[in-house]
């Protein structure tokens, strides 16, 4: 069987806030959906790319506490230029929580902080990482 990830969802205090930090980010999409709750639709890359779609919501329990684990799935988003992204991540109001590092012969990780708590991660492909 192949059960694939299909849609990714992340939690905000202030959707307006997360929605600038992920649009100036990684220059992703938001439209906003008009059902019976607050909800947005975020369009990552064009359907001929590789990659999943996903939506914004406003958090409906605790934000992640501060210096513990991960407690959700983490996304992990294919870059070019992994410096760029990190120097820029700042900028928006994040912050990088694990530096970069090699995954050898795979590529160059880091894990960055949102505006909202959330970690996700940013990978740079290089076979030649070591």
């Amino acid at each position: 069987m192949n059960y694939r990830v299909v849609h990714f969802e992340i939690h905000a205090d202030q959707p307006d806030r997360a929605i600038a930090f992920y649009s100036g980010l990684f220059g992703w999409k938001f439209d906003k959906w008009e059902g019976p709750m607050p909800y947005w639709l975020i369009t990552t890359g064009p359907d001929s790319a590789p990659g999943i779609n996903g939506g914004l919501t406003a958090r409906r329990g605790p934000r992640p506490a501060e210096g513990q684990p991960m407690n959700a799935y983490g996304c992990t988003i294919a870059v070019d230029g992994l410096d760029a992204f990190i120097a820029k991540t700042p900028t928006l109001g994040g912050s990088i929580v694990v530096p970069k590092m090699p995954i050898p012969n795979v590529g160059w990780l880091a894990y960055a902080k949102d505006t909202e708590g959330n970690i996700f991660g940013m990978m740079q492909n290089d076979p030649g990482a070591k």
